[in-house]
């Protein structure tokens, strides 16, 4: 819209409604009082076109996409710290602080003799990765505290690609007394969900079933009762609700490679797993037809393999179809160096 708004231009275009009396040459007064100006101007004029980007939901970015969703009253998804369980060999103080590398947890509450909960300091994934021994940051136990099973998953901030994902999905479906689309925007909404597939009627009339996964569309059995307890405070009355985890349905796959000799093959089994993983992600709750041919071109297009044969998904040569309450996951990669 303003591609030709060049600081030349404007300077060429202001010079022009100068007297031709006047010296305009570069260098003359005129020249040099007016160039100033036309450069600044032409910084804006190349500012206006993000300035219009952060305004729109399709290219707006951060706190500037936040106040468009809030427009639906959409609200991006704070990250939220793990919940995990804690084994000690004798008594902790409730609220003691223990920490392995970077990462504290505070002690919250007591389970059961010598187990207890603890509430990561750090909202997000990083409190689910770690395990081990803790060290007490404190100095007020010598117990030996060992970090266990994840209760409650902490979860990363809301990307962009997510919030704006809600959005559309918000504007395109829109909700009306408890349909589908209400469902779903209701367990969308909770923290650390990525995808949700919705069955009305799943086990007669009134009754509704939710599948739910987490923002990398993968299983995590904590988010039910967050769900649950979500859908619970806002659907209509009368409505019994089920909220659960699908199944994961593993995909194996076997194929022997021909390298082009510039990646060993242990990288190139690493970067196809990491792409197939890609693939299956993409599928969940969208389709249930796995592609033996898209497997193939995943591999062929995985540096450092020059051509494949004898590629084998799930035992055979056809494609899989997934059960309706199942996800894709990754089984077995096993991929061989094919004989000269």
């Amino acid at each position: 819209m303003w591609e030709n708004m060049t600081y030349e231009a404007i300077l060429s275009d202001a010079l022009s409604k100068v007297p031709s009396d006047v010296d305009k040459r570069q260098g003359s007064v005129i020249y040099d009082a007016l160039a100033p100006a036309c450069f600044k101007l032409a910084e804006y004029y190349a500012q206006l076109k993000n300035f219009i980007d952060l305004v729109l939901a399709d290219t707006a970015v951060g706190e500037y996409l936040d106040r468009v969703a809030d427009e639906r009253n959409i609200t991006r998804k704070r990250a939220t710290a793990a919940v995990r369980k804690v084994t000690a060999s004798k008594a902790v103080d409730i609220g003691s602080r223990w920490a392995i590398d970077d990462v504290v947890y505070d002690i919250t509450a007591l389970i059961s003799d010598g187990v207890y909960s603890a509430t990561c300091e750090t909202a997000g994934s990083a409190g689910n990765a770690y395990a081990g021994q803790l060290s007490n940051i404190d100095n007020t136990s010598d117990a030996t505290v060992v970090l266990g099973d994840i209760i409650i998953s902490g979860t990363d901030e809301e990307t962009d690609e997510n919030l704006r994902a809600r959005f559309y999905e918000q504007i395109r479906k829109p909700s009306t007394s408890g349909n589908v689309y209400d469902y779903e925007k209701w367990a969308l909404s909770v923290a650390g969900v990525g995808a949700v597939k919705v069955y009305p009627l799943w086990n007669g009339n009134g009754t509704v079933k939710v599948l739910v996964v987490d923002s990398n569309k993968a299983i995590d059995t904590s988010l039910e009762q967050k769900v649950a307890d979500y859908i619970e405070s806002v659907r209509p009355i009368g409505a019994a609700v089920t909220v659960s985890s699908p199944e994961g349905f593993e995909i194996s796959v076997a194929a022997n490679v021909t390298l082009d000799g510039s990646v060993a093959l242990a990288d190139v089994q690493s970067a196809f797993t990491t792409s197939l993983s890609e693939y299956l992600m993409s599928s969940v709750f969208k389709t249930y037809n796995i592609s033996y041919a898209k497997i193939g071109s995943l591999l062929l297009s995985t540096p450092g393999v020059a051509d494949y044969n004898s590629l084998m998904v799930n035992g055979g040569t056809l494609n899989i179809t997934i059960p309706d309450e199942d996800i894709p996951v990754v089984g077995t990669v096993a991929l061989s160096e094919a004989s000269a």
